[in-house]
C-alpha cells in the first residue's frame, strides 16, 4: 500500500508565496512601479483622441492643434511601448529568480524526506511533483506573472480613468462585475479540489507505469502482462475522469466571463450616448471611455486565459509545499556533539505502522572502535545502519552522537561526523573529478588522485581522460564494482570521524575487495568504523560484533568470545566456513 505525500493547506500556500515575494521584494517593487508608469501613460492615447474629437465637434480644430495632439499621442504610445517592455522584462526576471529559489528549496525538502516516507508514498507521487507540478509552477512564475500583473494594473487604471472622466459612466460600466465575480467565485470554490484530484490521478498512473517497468522481468516471468495492462487502463480512466471534471468547470467559467467582459463596452456606448444627447458629457469623453472599455476587455481576456493555469499551478503549489510538511525543510545547524561516542537507546523502528523491524535496540560505540553488525538477511542490519547515519529517525528511542540526536545534526556537522557507504552507489553524469569533488569541493587534483590510489591504483589511471573522463550517459559507463570504488574514494576525501559501511565492498572481486578494505583500514586508523557485514571475514577483524536477529541484538562481543559462546554468531561462522 502506498500513502500519498501530504498537500499543503491554503494558509500554508499563502504563507510560502508571501515568503517567496518577500525574498524578491526589491525586484517586485521595481516591476510594479514600471508597470504602473506604463499603465498610466497608456491612458494618454485614448484621452488625446477624445480631445481631438472635441475640437472637431466644436469646430475649433486646426491643423497645428490636431497635429500637436497626434504627436503627443505618438510619443505617449512610444513611451508606453518602452515602459511596457521593461515592465515585462522585470516580471520575467522576477519569475526566473523566484522559480530558481523555489526549485532549490524544493530539492532541499525532497532530500530531507525520511526514507520510510518515500518508500510508503511510492515513486509516482514524488515523480509527478518533481516534474509536472514544478513545471506548472514554473509556467506561472515565468510566463503568467508577466501577463497577469500588467493586465490587472491596466484594468485598475482604465476604470480609474473612466470614473475620472465621468462618474456616471464609471458606475454604469461596473455592471459586468457581478456576473464575473459570481462565475469566478463559483469556479474557485470547486477548482482546487478538482485540480488536486487530477494531480493525484496522474501520480497513481505514473506509479503504475513505473512499477511495471521496474518489475518488467517479474511481469514477464509470471505472465502478469494482462493484469498490468488492466491496471494501466483503470488509471487512464481515472485520469480521464479527473480531467473531464476540470474541463466542465472551464466550460462554465469562460462563456460567462466572455459575455460579462463584452457588456461594459456596450453599456459605455449606450449610457455615454444618452448622456451626450442630454448634454451632460462631451462626445470626446464618450469616445475615450469606449476606447478604455475596449482595452479593459482585452486585459480582462488575458487574465481569464491564465486563470485556469493559476488554479492548476495553485494545486501544484499545494503539492510542492506539501513535501515540506513531512521534511520540515532542510535541517538547520544544531548544537555540536561533545565527542564521537554513539549511543543507541531502546530504539524501535517501523516502515509500516504496527510492524516494527527494529525492537528495543541498545548499543554503545566508543570513539575509535571498529564494529561489525552481522545477522541473517532481513534482520534489520541496514535499517540500523541508516539510523546510525542519521538518514532516518527511530519511531521511539534515541540515536545519539556526543549526546546529540544524530537525525538532528545539521548538514555540515553531519558530513563531518558520519558518512555511510551503502551497497548501491550512484555515479552522476559528469567528469570523474566532479563525481569525486562531491565529497571535497576544494580538493586539488593531487588529493583526488591520492584518494583513487587508496581504493585501487590501477583502474582510474587506465581511464582515457584521467580525472577529466566523462562518466554516465555519453561517457564511460561504470559497472557496479567501479561505482563502488568511486564511493570509497569519496569516503577517503570526506575524512569523516565515523564511517558506516553497508557491505560497501560486496560488488568488488575478492582480491580487490581485500585490497580496498586493507587500504581503508589504514586511512581510517583512529576513526570509528561500523561495518554492516554479510561476509564474515569483515566481522573477524572488528573489535566488537553485534548480532541482529529479527530486529533485536541477541549477542555482542569480540569474535573470539562469540565463537567460544557457541550462540548465533558461532552458528553463522560455522555456516560461513561450510562446517
Amino acid at each position: 500500500m502506498t500513502a500519498a505525500l501530504p498537500v499543503a493547506s491554503r494558509e500554508v500556500v499563502r504563507g510560502e508565496l508571501r515568503r517567496l515575494m518577500e525574498a524578491e521584494r526589491g525586484p517586485l517593487l521595481r516591476m510594479l512601479l514600471v508597470t504602473c508608469a506604463a499603465s498610466g501613460i497608456g491612458l494618454a492615447g485614448p484621452y488625446l483622441v477624445g480631445r481631438i474629437v472635441d475640437l472637431l465637434e466644436a469646430g475649433t480644430a486646426t491643423v497645428s492643434a490636431v497635429d500637436g495632439l497626434a504627436v503627443v499621442a505618438v510619443v505617449c504610445a512610444m513611451a508606453h511601448l518602452v515602459l511596457n517592455r521593461y515592465a515585462k522584462l522585470s516580471a520575467f526576471r522576477f519569475g526566473e529568480r523566484a522559480l530558481a529559489g523555489l526549485r532549490e528549496d524544493f530539492v532541499d525538502r525532497v532530500l530531507a524526506l525520511p526514507a520510510r516516507v518515500v518508500e510508503r508514498s511510492g515513486t509516482g507521487d514524488l515523480t509527478t511533483r518533481v516534474t509536472a507540478d514544478i513545471a506548472a509552477v514554473g509556467t506561472t512564475l515565468r510566463t503568467a506573472v508577466p501577463d497577469i500583473v500588467p493586465a490587472s494594473l491596466r484594468i485598475l487604471f482604465l476604470l480609474a480613468g473612466v470614473f475620472w472622466l465621468s462618474p456616471l459612466m464609471g458606475a454604469a460600466v461596473l455592471i459586468g462585475v457581478p456576473p464575473t465575480w459570481l462565475a469566478v467565485r463559483w469556479y474557485l470554490r470547486r477548482s482546487r479540489d478538482a485540480y488536486l484530484a487530477e494531480g493525484a490521478a496522474g501520480s497513481t498512473a505514473v506509479e503504475g507505469v513505473t512499477e511495471t517497468v521496474r518489475g518488467a522481468r517479474t511481469v514477464e516471468a509470471f505472465a502478469l502482462g494482462g493484469r498490468r495492462v488492466a491496471r494501466a487502463d483503470r488509471d487512464a480512466v481515472e485520469v480521464y475522469r479527473a480531467r473531464r471534471r476540470t474541463l466542465r468547470l472551464r466550460s462554465v467559467l469562460y462563456p460567462v466571463t466572455d459575455l460579462a467582459f463584452s457588456v461594459p463596452a456596450v453599456v459605455a456606448l449606450l449610457v455615454g450616448g444618452l448622456l451626450y444627447l442630454d448634454g451632460r458629457v462631451a462626445l470626446g469623453v464618450v469616445v475615450t471611455c469606449c476606447l478604455y472599455m475596449l482595452r479593459l476587455q482585452d486585459a480582462a481576456g488575458w487574465i481569464m486565459l491564465w486563470i485556469e493555469q493559476l488554479q492548476r499551478s495553485g494545486a501544484s503549489f499545494a503539492r510542492v509545499f506539501g513535501v515540506g510538511e513531512v521534511a520540515g525543510g532542510p535541517r538547520p545547524e544544531g548544537p555540536a556533539p561533545v565527542d564521537d561516542r554513539i549511543e543507541v537507546r531502546d530504539v524501535h523502528y517501523a516502515y509500516v505502522d504496527g510492524r516494527d523491524v527494529l525492537r528495543g535496540i541498545d548499543l554503545t560505540v566508543r570513539p575509535g572502535e571498529r564494529w561489525a553488525i552481522v545477522g541473517p538477511s532481513g534482520a534489520g542490519k541496514t535499517t540500523l545502519g541508516r539510523l546510525l547515519a542519521g538518514s532516518d529517525a527511530p519511531r521511539s528511542g534515541r540515536v545519539l552522537v556526543g549526546g546529540v540526536p544524530v537525525a538532528d545534526l545539521g548538514p555540515r556537522e553531519s558530513r563531518e561526523r558520519i558518512v555511510m557507504v551503502s551497497q548501491e552507489q550512484h555515479v552522476f553524469a559528469g567528469t570523474l573529478r566532479e563525481n569525486l569533488a562531491i565529497a571535497a569541493e576544494e580538493a586539488d587534483d593531487a588529493t583526488l588522485a591520492a584518494a583513487l590510489t587508496v581504493v585501487d591504483p590501477d583502474w582510474a589511471v587506465a581511464l582515457p581522460g584521467g580525472l577529466d573522463t566523462p562518466l554516465g550517459p555519453g561517457g564511460v559507463a561504470l559497472d557496479p564494482a567501479r561505482a563502488q570504488r568511486v564511493a570509497l574514494a569519496r569516503v577517503v576525501l570526506a575524512d569523516p570521524r565515523t564511517v558506516i559501511l553497508d557491505e560497501a565492498t560486496s560488488l568488488l572481486d575478492p582480491t580487490t575487495a581485500r585490497h580496498a578494505e586493507r587500504s581503508l583500514a589504514a586511512v581510517l586508523e583512529g576513526r570509528t568504523v561500523i561495518a554492516i557485514a554479510h561476509r564474515l571475514h569483515t566481522a573477524h577483524d572488528a573489535d566488537r560484533i553485534a548480532v541482529v536477529e529479527d530486529g533485536r541484538i541477541t549477542e555482542q562481543g569480540s569474535h573470539a568470545a562469540l565463537v567460544d559462546a557457541g550462540g548465533p554468531y558461532a552458528a553463522l561462522w560455522r555456516s560461513w566456513h561450510g562446517v
